[in-house]
């Protein structure tokens, strides 16, 4: 204090080290009896049908058979949405490429191929945000590079940072003009998709990949577009599209029909929203909350919120996808997408969901959430207002880490 000048009761002490950001350097400590073991992505299955081995996918042939939902970093991004921008810039069949960039690499192969696509006369256009936190500068730097090379590099709408994950593919094929897209949870970073988990949806089905195409003229400004078949976009329609399923589960459940909530995002804090899950806990609708950062949700209070269930799930990758489950009577109504529940993602950005209705599909989320939320799985539990890492069960026996869980499923696929 002496060497400081200052006093005693300008002293603070805390539990913990004030700088997490110095535990990176252990990170890259070589010392293998530390280190996680070796995982290395597969190519999703369905985009590998009628495909030699030793070949890569051809991701449209995959794609006009049947839509793929993809989990990074299990499913690999780079034989998946990597791929497909780079089989979209050397087909001569392609026409237009439309991609949002919010965070990607310094060396990033999709600017590589969006820039090969631009260079070979294809219509390219890159809706880039500058304002993304922290990536500012590189972000001015690689669309300058964009520009350069002939892609129209568009900055947004004024006042809106623009957060969805969006591709949209337009391809000259034998029956006509056929779009494709990639609505996703994450960035298109090859990087953190090795270490963020995340999902995304690729398709070729007509009514999503026209939401997307109006969704691209209304962010170009275009056309001005607020209504959707399979997408809910914010600012105008997510919080509302939540609400009104929010309250469709409460309807259900008064009627004797199945009705359950459950929701995984990063952040939630937004008062509408919390307000009418506290709605729901108390017309007995069971609420599963999976939430791995900042949670104003309080679980288990009397009165408020005893049918609400938040859990956190914290190991190798950073859980960073966004997935929205509703019981809808029996027949479920999920979606995945960009937004967290913040009012910053619901008021302030552009953000997407997009429905997922293949049965398949849904049972795939469906098993994770179960997973999460299975009392024999590793989690931090929250209760009230406090946070209690459960490891092991009463025995001591260690519980299931899900990630490694998914690491081995996955590790012993055949493709």
């Amino acid at each position: 204090t002496g060497e400081l000048d200052i006093s005693e009761r300008e002293v603070f002490k805390i539990p913990a080290p004030l700088d997490l950001t110095g535990l990176f350097g252990l990170a890259g400590v070589d010392r293998e009896n530390i280190s996680y073991p070796g995982f290395l992505p597969k190519t999703h299955p369905d985009l590998l049908m009628g495909v030699v081995s030793s070949k890569p996918a051809n991701i449209f042939k995959a794609l006009r058979k049947k839509d793929v939902l993809v989990q990074h970093p299990y499913d690999s991004f780079a034989t998946s949405v990597q791929r497909l921008v780079e089989q979209a810039a050397a087909d001569p069949r392609v026409l237009a490429i439309k991609q949002t960039l919010y965070r990607t690499s310094g060396d990033s192969p999709i600017i590589d191929a969006l820039i090969e696509a631009a260079m070979a006369g294809k219509q390219v256009l890159a809706l880039v945000e500058i304002k993304a936190r922290f990536d500012e500068q590189a972000n001015i730097a690689w669309a300058r590079k964009l520009e350069k090379y002939g892609v129209h590099v568009v900055y947004g709408m004024v006042g809106l940072k623009t957060h969805c994950k969006l591709m949209l593919i337009v391809r000259d094929e034998p029956d006509g003009l056929r779009r494709y897209a990639h609505i996703g949870t994450g960035n298109y970073n090859p990087k953190t998709a090795r270490l963020y988990e995340d999902m995304g949806l690729l398709t070729s089905n007509t009514i999503i990949t026209d939401d997307v195409a109006r969704l691209f003229n209304h962010l170009s400004g275009m056309t001005r577009e607020t209504n959707y078949r399979r997408l809910l976009v914010a600012p105008a329609g997510i919080r509302t599209g939540l609400i009104t399923n929010i309250e469709h589960e409460i309807a259900n459940h008064r009627a004797g029909l199945p009705a359950r909530i459950r929701i995984k995002v990063n952040s939630v804090v937004d008062e509408a929203v919390i307000d009418a899950l506290y709605h729901a806990s108390n017309a007995g609708v069971p609420v599963d909350m999976w939430v791995r950062g900042i949670c104003a949700v309080r679980p288990g209070v009397p009165g408020l919120s005893e049918n609400v269930r938040v859990r956190s799930i914290l190991g190798r990758f950073l859980e960073h996808s966004r997935l929205f489950w509703f019981e809808n009577g029996g027949n479920p109504s999920v979606g995945i997408g960009s937004s967290d529940l913040m009012h910053r993602n619901l008021d302030r950005r552009v953000e997407a969901i997009v429905s997922i209705t293949n049965p398949g599909h849904i049972a795939q989320i469906g098993e994770l959430f179960d997973l999460a939320f299975d009392d024999q799985t590793v989690s931090w539990r929250l209760h009230d207002q406090n946070w209690t890492p459960v490891t092991t069960d009463d025995d001591g026996v260690p519980l299931r880490d899900l990630q490694e869980y998914l690491i081995r499923r996955v590790s012993a696929r055949r493709n």
